[in-house]
């Protein structure tokens, strides 16, 4: 047993767990060690051979074990791991030993790499310097480049080659251009011969000294040169021997070469030159070598220290000391030149590795090794070692092992108690904000409804401005508990979007309305664009969408003091087509004429605008989505660059001076982001500080175009009083803008009238008397209006001239005060004033007045929606339960104002007993909360009351006439309560209500929602 133990437990789990067979070691025990591993595997995992820690424990203490056989175990334990050591020694100093080669090989290829590819970006930019002379020096008369010139732009772009020392240009002259030529650069053309037979030292150097060149074809004197080699101006290149040589190549070949390496002047330096010859703008590609050295011009030559370019090299590298480096011009194998290193002794090892300098003609190479004798193989002295100390140990390991195994077992009892209490505490915490939710509604409930139906009241003005202050003060608490709560559902992943059908346009007109006067207040002009490509209909959460654009549009009048708001609704594809055609963006394309952010970099990031298409190919393949893009672009006073990183971030601000000045909890655009995202769309956003922001976002839609008929009939019903008397009628707008044009073309259509454009008042006075007498309004923008009031008044008295009906004149205006006071000088024949922003049903009813066409009914705004909803709830009878007797005052005060009669109860048990079958009540109004007996149950027991009798006249058992002949009894139930959580929104629908409607609630929202229930029953009975 013990040898067992023994045997088990201290080498399987050191060889195991201690990491001696790893990938690359991996032939320790070689293929016959991994299957002993196998085997052993199995072995232990069998019932037969499971032995408990305490056993152990028992077995070794006590008596049955002698001493004898103990210690001749003992003896070849010791022995055993004795020959286990020596054999570890040996394979350990042999690992260490390839692995000091494969170091020595990747420390002399990674610095042969290093010194090729600094050569390289060396060897570029002297070509590149070729290509700037052949252009500035040869390419223009006069020449654009002079020694001055030449010498401060190689020094100032020195770090761009960083292994050259200097860079030379040389002329190519003929030996009749030599005379005239000397005249020019003022100095005499020097040869090199005596130089290279006796060099001189680097003080004794003067250039002075040197003879001239002799008679010769040609010559190819220096003549710029950067200031660290400008001792070679004035020398001749094709006087020296390895100079010579290396000029006739590179100007045959067209390609960069190199010298052998001879000593440089003045320093004695070991060095090579690289040459480029330079030829003429109109060389082709193909030429041959003798058209080569006919459209030769110069030849620029690059100086490399070799000696000093390797020791830079090595200096940046931390294991220079460690190794030796010898770099040699091997172009001549059996007499190689030595570049660069000593003869110092070092190791035995040794590594080449082979170096291009992109000469074909000339071969380099580095031979590296170690700089210092191998060391003692410590690891491998002191792994035999440990062995030795781990055996002895291993007893203690093995006890301490089974402990940690314990205390493992303990801590993941105590993190599973934890999770529980993290699961508990996020249960709590979704009661905690509904419970939190409904007390406050509650009551806000009934001061939103008492002060609602105290505006109905007679008031004189400064009672109703007090009334209105309370007003906005209850909503915005309302919206910040909205924000909180949002946030806490999107913690808690518990928020869904709805599926409805629903008009896109008349969603955003209310928008408009909600900020219009704020923006008329603020003089900022605000305005909407959809194009026309966007469905009638489309199928999503119009509320979430509707609140996207809330937030945005609210911070945009929240940070804008002047200039525009401007909103665009497109399609993803529409947009993506026009990218490649769009303009850069000018003051003059925009809706105010100020500048604004680029709205194209607020989309950069996203998928659907992604090169492969991947995103938007996934949506156009079916034709049931609606991929649209909504911009929001404002002129405010931007988002600072240091904040534009936390701009999506919960309860972060752009600072603390904006929180107060501005109010706002931070969260608005946090929760934009992850309603996009349920969308599967995608936000971003474009700030210039003082200039102003662009919000961008993407939402996936269902096109509802096959309930677009159903809503089509509605809104033809409920607006054809605006729509029937503008049909077919032409008007002319006057705007020099195009996006304002756009913008009024895209409103005034949308009530069936024709328009066209002018730019201004003498364009449309031409349109106008050329016999386009058929235009029955022209709508002026206050731009132009006001820019000349002696036109204006010229172009009025045109329109009294014409003989038929004249054209109604409209000034479309920000501000009223602006233009009503340019307006009046005109009496009765001024314009009419429309104020912006344009929405269709503002537009309707001021065309409608100004123009005495269409019912009185309709030229009130807001009177047509009230007439119906009292023309559907008058006689109606209505029962409000709720135990909360401010909450029914308010819900039975909304619904009396249009006519409904109203019965009250403040339980769920008098509910039930006033809707069993058969009563007069058409609607009913479910508090959720409420003493003794919930809105969930009573109302499960009114679907079972409702079913069972609607079973019983089926079957025969009861006749139709006992109950008033309702063949099917189901009352609408509208749950009506303060929580706002999506878990209780489903425990509605699965207790059998028929809608929701959270507190606080206003009159109208109450009304519409009764509205729907009759418009749904009327439609199920039809």
């Amino acid at each position: 047993m013990l040898c067992c133990w023994v045997v088990s437990v201290i080498p399987m789990n050191w060889l195991i767990n201690g990491g001696l067979m790893d990938a690359k070691a991996g032939g320790l025990l070689g293929d016959g060690g991994k299957l002993l591993l196998n085997w052993w595997e199995k072995f232990t995992s069998s019932n037969s051979c499971k032995i408990q820690t305490h056993h152990y424990y028992q077995y070794i203490g006590s008596k049955r074990v002698g001493k004898t056989w103990w210690k001749k175990l003992l003896v070849a334990w010791v022995l055993f791991w004795i020959f286990v050591s020596v054999w570890i020694f040996w394979y350990m100093s042999s690992q260490a030993t390839e692995k000091r080669k494969e170091s020595l090989a990747s420390m002399c290829d990674e610095r042969a790499r290093m010194l090729q590819d600094q050569f390289n970006v060396s060897l570029n930019h002297v070509q590149a310097m070729s290509i700037l002379v052949s252009t500035f020096y040869h390419g223009k008369d006069p020449s654009a480049i002079d020694q001055k010139t030449f010498a401060e732009y190689t020094e100032r772009t020195a770090f761009e080659r960083p292994l050259t020392s200097g860079v030379a240009y040389a002329v190519r002259v003929l030996h009749s251009e030599r005379e005239q030529f000397e005249k020019l650069q003022g100095w005499t053309i020097k040869t090199m011969d005596n130089l290279e037979q006796n060099p001189v030292h680097k003080d004794d150097y003067a250039v002075e000294t040197l003879e001239a060149s002799p008679v010769q074809e040609e010559y190819a004197p220096v003549i710029f040169a950067q200031e660290t080699v400008s001792y070679v101006v004035s020398l001749d290149m094709l006087s020296g021997k390895e100079d010579q040589e290396n000029v006739l190549r590179a100007r045959a070949s067209g390609k960069g070469v190199l010298t052998a390496p001879f000593p440089l002047l003045k320093t004695n330096r070991l060095g090579v030159i690289l040459t480029f010859a330079v030829y003429k703008t109109d060389l082709p590609s193909n030429a041959t070598p003798n058209e080569r050295i006919q459209a030769t011009n110069g030849y620029l030559g690059g100086v490399f220290d070799i000696e000093s370019l390797v020791e830079k090299l090595l200096q940046q590298l931390a294991s220079k000391q460690t190794i030796l480096v010898n770099v040699y011009d091997t172009s001549n194998l059996s007499h190689p030149i030595s570049m660069y290193g000593s003869d110092e002794l070092g190791d035995e090892l040794q590594h080449v590795s082979p170096l291009n300098f992109g000469d074909p003609f000339r071969r380099h190479e580095m031979c590296c090794r170690f700089k210092h004798k191998p060391p003692w193989p410590w690891l491998a002295i002191t792994t035999a070692v440990g062995i030795l100390v781990i055996a002895l140990l291993i007893g203690h390991i093995f006890h301490a092992t089974v402990n940690r195994i314990a205390k493992v077992e303990d801590d993941y009892h105590e993190m599973m108690e934890l999770k529980k209490l993290a699961e508990a505490a996020d249960v709590a915490k979704s009661q905690f904000l509904a419970t939190v939710s409904h007390e406050i509604r509650t009551p806000m409930n009934g001061v939103l409804g008492m002060l609602h139906m105290l505006m109905d009241t007679d008031l004189d003005v400064t009672q109703q401005d007090y009334v209105r202050t309370a007003q906005a003060s209850g909503k915005a608490l309302v919206s910040l508990i909205n924000e909180v709560l949002d946030q806490a559902k999107i913690e808690s992943g518990k928020l869904e979007l709805e599926a409805v059908t629903f008009d896109l346009r008349a969603i955003l007109d209310d928008v408009l309305s909600l900020f219009s006067g704020k923006s008329q207040e603020k003089g900022v002009e605000l305005a909407v664009y959809i194009s026309d490509r966007v469905s009638e209909v489309l199928i999503g959460d119009p509320g979430r969408f509707r609140q996207i654009i809330t937030n945005l549009m609210g911070n945009s009048i929240k940070f804008t003091e002047k200039g525009h708001i401007f909103v665009t609704v497109q399609l993803v594809e529409e947009v993506r087509d026009s990218i490649e055609v769009e303009t850069e963006l000018s003051s003059k394309n925009t809706l105010s004429g100020l500048p604004v952010a680029d709205r194209r970099q607020s989309w950069a990031g996203f998928k659907a605008f992604a090169q492969d298409g991947t995103a938007s190919l996934l949506l156009s393949s079916s034709a049931d989505f609606i991929n649209l893009i909504v911009s929001v672009e404002d002129t405010g006073v931007g988002i600072p660059l240091e904040a534009q990183s936390r701009v999506f971030t919960p309860f972060m601000q752009v600072g603390p001076s904006i929180s107060r000045m501005h109010g706002g909890t931070g969260i608005g655009l946090s929760i934009s982001k992850c309603l996009v995202g349920l969308m599967n769309g995608e936000i971003g956003f474009a700030s210039v500080p003082k200039i102003g922001s662009t919000f961008t976002f993407t939402a996936v839609f269902t096109n509802g175009s096959s309930t677009a008929n159903e809503l089509k009939n509605q809104q033809i019903n409920s607006q054809s009083g605006s729509t029937s008397e503008f049909q077919g009628m032409r008007a002319l707008v006057i705007e020099p803008r195009f996006v304002r044009e756009q913008v009024s073309r895209y409103h005034i259509q949308r009530l069936g009238i024709h328009v066209e454009v002018a730019s201004d008042l003498n364009q449309a006075s031409t349109s106008i008397s050329t016999g386009n007498t058929d235009i029955k309004m022209v709508l002026v923008d206050q731009e132009v209006w006001d820019k000349d009031l002696s036109s204006s008044a010229l172009f009025v008295d045109r329109l009294r001239s014409i003989h038929h009906s004249s054209p109604k004149l409209f000034v479309l205006t920000n501000s009223a005060s602006l233009t009503r006071t340019s307006a009046v000088a005109f009496g009765p024949h001024g314009p009419s004033i429309i104020m912006k922003p344009l929405r269709a049903s503002m537009l309707a009813a001021s065309l409608q007045r100004a123009m005495g066409v269409g019912s009185k009914v309709n030229s009130q705004n807001g009177e047509l929606s009230s007439l119906s909803l009292r023309n559907l709830l008058l006689g109606r009878v209505i029962l409000v339960v709720d135990d909360n007797n401010v909450n029914l005052r308010v819900a039975a005060g909304a619904l009396k104002k249009y006519g409904a009669d109203v019965v009250c109860a403040d339980s769920g048990k008098k509910a039930i007993k006033l809707l069993t079958p058969p009563h007069q009540f058409d609607a009913c109004f479910m508090d959720i909360q409420m003493p003794e007996m919930d809105g969930f149950e009573a109302t499960r027991r009114i679907r079972e009351m409702e079913d069972n009798v609607n079973r019983r006249i089926q079957c025969g058992e009861v006749s139709v006439e006992a109950y008033e002949n309702v063949p099917c009894w189901h009352v609408p139930i509208l749950a009506m309560t303060a929580d706002v959580i999506q878990a209780t929104h489903e425990e509605c629908i699965r207790s059998g209500m028929d809608g929701y409607v959270s507190k606080p609630f206003e009159a109208e929202q109450l009304c519409r929602e009764v509205s729907r229930f009759f418009q749904m029953c009327h439609h199920q009975n039809e």
